[in-house]
Order: C-alpha cells, then sequence, then structure tokens
C-alpha cells in the first residue's frame, strides 16, 4: 500500500485553505473538487491541491495534520510557497 497524505487545498493563491489526511490522494481530491461530501470544501470552494506530503504511517500524517491545522495561517502560506511558489494545482501531476 502506499503512503498516507497530508494535503492542503486552497480557493486560490492565499485564499482560503483546507488541511487534510487521506491514504487515497487522487480519489480525496476529486472527491473535494466534484463536491461529493459538500461541507467546507464545497461551500468556499477550495478544490486546488497546492501542497501534498506523503508520510510512512498513518499516525504521522495525522499528527501532522494537526499541528499544520493550529499553526498561524502565515506558516501554512509558507509552507506552500516553499514547494509550489506559483501556487501550481498539483491535481494534474496524480491523474
Amino acid at each position: 500500500m502506499g503512503p498516507h497524505w497530508v494535503y492542503i487545498l486552497a480557493s486560490q493563491r492565499n485564499g482560503t485553505l483546507y488541511v487534510g489526511v487521506t491514504r487515497d490522494l487522487p480519489k480525496r481530491v476529486h472527491e473535494h473538487r466534484t463536491g461529493l461530501f459538500g461541507g467546507f470544501t464545497d461551500r468556499y470552494a477550495v478544490k486546488l491541491l497546492v501542497f501534498a506530503e506523503p508520510h510512512d504511517t498513518a499516525v504521522a500524517a495525522i499528527q501532522r495534520e494537526k499541528n499544520i491545522k493550529h499553526w498561524p495561517r502565515r506558516w501554512e502560506l509558507a509552507l506552500i510557497e516553499h514547494d509550489n511558489p506559483d501556487w501550481r494545482d498539483l491535481y494534474a501531476d496524480l491523474v
């Protein structure tokens, strides 16, 4: 089986952010993009995959997700811009 993923979705550059964790990144991002489950990402049009980080275990991924969710917003923005300075939608790389 593959890694567990921590990911960040954005509505646009410097827009609304969503931090999540999943075992199947392509599937989960597709669910967000299509609004399959509604909720926050659907309501605020948070559909661009701007950050993805693999982890070997679910425990590590969940802990990282919790840590990021408690960070100041500027740290989250810096994390995205470190690896993805253009805020490119990374979803195309998955499919």
